[in-house]
């Protein structure tokens, strides 16, 4: 009796179609190694140069974690301090401190600070923290901080520059000029600075200055400012003469150039006015002793 046959035609079909997906995938890879190969080719790099630069960043990755883990381990701070120790028995330890730049303020209130620093290593030292401590002294308005190997430690002070007195309820302040207050004064030594006073006259003391600027000639004349009412100026010559000013930084500032032409042609400081009110200028008010009504002029060029 004769065997049936039968072909097994699926199976046939699916090792086909899987030799053609197989032959697809290694096109694909070639066409994608192609690819990348042309993108490689356009970059300004040889394959050696890639290849180095490839391992560079590796051993820097390797290198960042096993830092990460000393760290993390307390490996670093154990290294510092045995650092520490070596330098500070090798005489590498602050044993000196020079100070310089310090003309007015108290140089022990730089050295107190800086002495602190004695007999630790000089690794251990942390110079922004220092410098920072030194810049919340009043009259520090810079400092640098450096070593100076073996043993020193140098301390240069920038100061603030005294500019006038700040009339406080309780006390006369010396201040710079941007009203930074440096430290009491007595009464008998702030004659030679401007006096400036009134609520808020503190945080204005640049505005004046730029005010006082606009009239150079007056000012070896002034020597008192007195803030009014938070909105202008009253000014005190060395006459005790007094000179009201209009609200307002431009007005004020044209007022006293006014005034100033005027003092110029009649010589009103230290003449028979005891005060001069240009708060309506360019009208000014005279007052003089003996006259019931205060004598009215021009400051304009033309009066």
């Amino acid at each position: 009796m004769a065997r049936k046959v039968t072909r097994k035609a699926k199976g046939v079909r699916r090792q086909a179609r899987a030799q053609g997906n197989s032959q697809r995938m290694r096109n694909a890879r070639k066409q994608g190694r192609s690819v990348i190969g042309r993108a490689l080719g356009m970059l300004p790099f040889t394959e050696e140069q890639l290849q180095k630069a490839f391992t560079v960043l590796i051993f820097a990755g390797a290198i960042a974690g096993l830092l990460f883990l000393a760290q993390v381990s307390g490996a670093i701070a154990v290294a510092s301090d045995r650092v520490a120790h070596v330098a500070s028995n090798a005489g590498f330890r602050v044993a000196n401190v020079k100070v310089s730049g310090t003309e007015r303020m108290n140089e022990m209130a730089v050295y107190e600070r800086a002495l602190g620093r004695q007999d630790l290593a000089m690794t251990r030292v942390d110079l922004d923290g220092l410098r920072e401590e030194l810049l919340a002294l009043s009259w520090v308005r810079d400092a640098r901080v450096s070593r100076q190997l073996p043993a020193t430690l140098v301390v240069d002070i920038i100061e603030r520059e005294p500019h006038a007195v700040l009339a406080r309820a309780d006390r006369l302040m010396l201040i710079d000029p941007t009203g930074v207050e440096l430290e009491p004064i007595a009464r008998a030594d702030a004659g030679d600075y401007m006096l400036i006073e009134g609520p808020g006259a503190q945080d204005r003391v640049e505005e004046l200055t730029a005010l006082l600027d606009a009239a150079p000639a007056l000012q070896s004349q002034i020597k008192g400012a007195e803030w009014v009412g938070n909105r202008r100026w009253n000014l005190t010559f060395a006459t005790d003469q007094r000179l009201a000013l209009p609200e307002g930084e431009a007005k004020a500032a044209a007022a006293l150039i006014s005034f100033a032409q005027a003092d110029g042609r009649n010589r009103l400081i230290g003449g028979q006015a005891v005060s001069f009110d240009l708060r309506n200028a360019p009208r000014m008010y005279m007052s003089v002793p003996g006259r019931a009504e205060a004598q009215e002029v021009e400051t304009g060029e033309d009066s």
